[in-house]
């Protein structure tokens, strides 16, 4: 059986990984002991081959990626724990940051992240929103890429320009909302929503690696300035969470999960949710365990998480709450009744009395049964439990085999070039124009005249057609057929993507 020592109380606790993808709970409060939990974890799934994803919030988990310093304390412990092979070593990590400083850039599109969460991105009121509805809609309609801001912010001033007309098409759009839905675009900019949305685009199996020894690649995302915009942080994590629902194939209870989720500071990604994304969330929860994905929420209280989502954590590691206030006597509460009760403790006043290093411990046993609480010392991490230096990390970069792929921003034709060609009145190209059109009368004209009779008899000149437009029209007439037109239907398909998304 396939398991990862969690610690020991009265004997040896384990996770088993055939059940590490229902999900889980690190709480505490601060200076206990989470984030050194969260990391011996992460540690260990890596260990097991399992790829791992974190969010770094305060910038201490970086330590993942170098080697322990030596310790008596720590080899003490991890002699009283049982672990047989405890020694110090590095793991393998990858960085991303939105941004791209810090790690690599990790980036979506327009298309991708869609008008919900845009719209919960942009603070946007429900009229507001119908408004971004239309956008996305009129995009789909005319053929036009939605990538970058830039994109955006073209599509929003071909609404104004065009506001009667695509008014009476799709719905009543006022200048005041889309004056404001042009503001919120210029505060995602300035917030670092320019870095995030664009190419090349995340792709999920590069969160889904192993390396060359079969361990599971740790990708640390750098998150200490993202958090100070919680919306986009927030934001960024549903849309993973959905593409990664969305897009992965059914496997149910796998021996070991495909990947697990660590996401630090998980009341940001409820705070201020609306109901209609917090019931998304909720559903996402319920099905992605079927995708072989375990998420992970770390934060300082049980009830930072709804109700809804709580109950479907089946691994619980509780560090130790301090009832000094209501708020945190209501905390305690909440933690206790989430356990399987223990007749040897009381978890309502143990909780309180735990030492850093220790935690109350519940994991999901055989059939997916939770276990009795227990009270246990947590393994500590073969990793350095603090952040590795800015030197250190510029090397674990510039070791990585992905920079190459995500470091260099692409800037392919879309909506902003496009209509900018409109305004400008350069032609562009149209796949479904026939050889006709491009053999017009002043370029055959043009062309007999440099290429003698030859070239007359084939392009023709300004009084007569040339074979080449006879033959033309005649494959343009067969094209119009109703097999023709489901030719190019195909065609146009292949090249605009898919629609559905923009």
């Amino acid at each position: 059986m396939n398991t990862l020592l969690i610690g020991k109380g009265d004997q040896q606790v384990h996770l088993n990984l055939k059940y590490a993808n229902r999900h889980g709970l690190i709480a505490g409060a601060t200076g206990t002991g989470k984030t050194v939990s969260l990391m011996s974890l992460a540690e260990g799934f890596s260990r097991q081959g399992v790829p791992v994803f974190i969010t770094d919030v305060k910038g201490d988990i970086s330590g993942l990626a170098m080697a322990g310093t030596p310790s008596e304390k720590l080899l003490q412990r991890a002699a009283q724990i049982g672990i047989e092979d405890y020694h110090y070593e590095a793991n393998p990590v990858v960085l991303w940051d939105l941004a791209g400083i810090q790690g690599h850039p990790l980036r979506t599109t327009i298309s991708e992240m869609g008008p919900t969460l845009l719209s919960r991105i942009l603070e946007l009121n429900d009229t507001q929103s119908g408004i971004l509805d239309i956008v996305f809609q009129l995009a789909d309609d005319q053929g036009l890429l939605l990538l970058d801001l830039d994109d955006l912010r073209a599509m929003l001033a071909l609404v104004a320009e065009e506001r009667k007309e695509v008014s009476a098409k799709y719905g009543l759009i006022s200048a005041q909302s889309l004056a404001a839905i042009q503001r919120s675009v210029l505060g995602l900019e300035r917030d670092g929503g320019k870095d995030f949305l664009g190419e090349p685009a995340l792709q999920l199996e590069d969160l889904m690696r192993t390396n060359l020894q079969g361990r599971g690649i740790i990708n640390l995302l750098a998150a200490n300035k993202l958090i100070l915009t919680p919306r986009l942080y927030s934001s960024f994590l549903l849309w993973l969470l959905s593409e990664l629902f969305e897009n992965l194939p059914e496997v149910g209870d796998p021996e070991k999960p495909k990947l697990v989720f660590f996401i630090d500071e998980a009341h940001l990604l409820f705070e201020g949710c609306p109901p209609s994304l917090l019931k998304r969330v909720e559903q996402i929860m319920r099905l992605i365990r079927s995708k072989g994905v375990g998420v992970y929420f770390c934060s300082q209280f049980p009830d930072d998480v709804p109700g809804e989502i709580l109950g479907q954590l089946g691994n619980r590691v509780q560090h130790a709450l301090r009832a000094y206030t209501p708020r945190d006597q209501k905390a305690v509460k909440t933690a206790a009744e989430t356990f399987v009760p223990n007749p040897k403790l009381v978890v309502s006043e143990v909780i309180s009395q735990l030492g850093v290093g220790e935690a109350l411990v519940s994991m999901l046993a055989d059939k997916g049964v939770p276990t009795m609480v227990e009270r246990a010392l947590i393994a500590p991490p073969r990793c350095r439990m603090g952040p590795a230096t800015s030197e250190e990390l510029h090397q674990v970069r510039a070791q990585s085999s992905i920079g190459g792929k995500y470091d260099h921003a692409i800037n392919r034709e879309s909506a902003y070039e496009l209509l900018n060609q409109r305004r400008t009145g350069v032609a562009t190209s149209n796949p479904t124009s026939t050889a006709s059109d491009t053999a017009n009368d002043g370029q055959t004209g043009q062309k007999a005249e440099e290429q003698g009779w030859f070239s007359e008899l084939i392009f023709g000149n300004k009084r007569r057609q040339g074979l080449a437009e006879t033959l033309s029209k005649q494959a343009a007439r067969t094209v119009g057929s109703q097999l023709g037109k489901q030719i190019l239907r195909g065609i146009l398909g292949g090249m605009l993507g898919k629609s559905s998304r923009r």
